[in-house]
């Protein structure tokens, strides 16, 4: 085999191992549906994210506020009418009554989680620093030899975030219709997870058709 040929044929397979390591991003586990607690989509939701963290708490409250927006869905933050604390009982009875809300989507923090899963090992390229050497001929020079080198797999522990989604409706004495939990392998960037799983729960939103599409 040509020295070009083994230097082509050891990085095509490096990198369809790279393509079979895949990467973990959030998703939705335990989705469940009640199709006999709801009459008609939902129009006007109020989101609440139950954090300490007011900033947290505000971003997570947006991210799902600006997902049902532009399904044509009138949602509403909560920290936008209860500025430093989410809402307790009392005051979310009150805000339905004088809003109009007919849905309440509740985001909540679980205990994080550990996750241990196998790690697929790969090939990397090694090229022997020959290139230099005065007694090596002259076309060498540019062709100098290049070794594969085996990295094996290896169990890795993940630390998992977990949380809790659920879609109330304001008739039948709050009545949930529809909860799904999330789990992020180690999160990175807040802003990034929290538009990942707003997006995914209100696709399943409206595909249950607890929500409307945006005409």
């Amino acid at each position: 085999m040509s020295q070009l040929l083994k230097v082509f044929s050891a990085c095509m397979i490096a990198f369809l191992i790279s393509l079979l390591g895949g990467c973990a991003t959030s998703g939705l586990v335990d989705k469940w549906y009640d199709d006999t607690g709801l009459t008609a989509p939902l129009g006007r939701i109020l989101v609440i994210a139950v954090r300490k963290d007011e900033v947290k708490r505000r971003i997570w409250e947006d991210a799902f506020t600006g997902e049902l927006a532009g399904r044509g869905v009138a949602a509403t933050s909560s920290y936008r009418l209860f500025p430093g604390t989410p809402p307790d009982t009392n005051q979310i009875a009150a805000t339905v009554k004088s809003v109009g809300i007919d849905g309440i989507l509740v985001i909540r923090k679980l205990p994080t989680e550990k996750d241990q899963h196998y790690k697929k090992g790969g090939l990397s390229i090694k090229q022997d620093d020959i290139y230099d050497a005065e007694d090596v001929p002259y076309m060498k020079r540019y062709w100098s030899d290049y070794d594969l080198v085996v990295h094996p797999g290896y169990v890795d522990t993940q630390t998992v975030v977990v949380r809790a989604i659920d879609v109330v409706t304001t008739g039948k004495n709050g009545h949930v219709i529809w909860s799904a939990t999330s789990r992020t392998p180690d999160p990175g960037s807040i802003v990034d997870i929290q538009k990942r799983i707003a997006g995914l729960v209100v696709s399943e939103l409206v595909r249950r058709k607890v929500i409307g599409t945006k005409k």
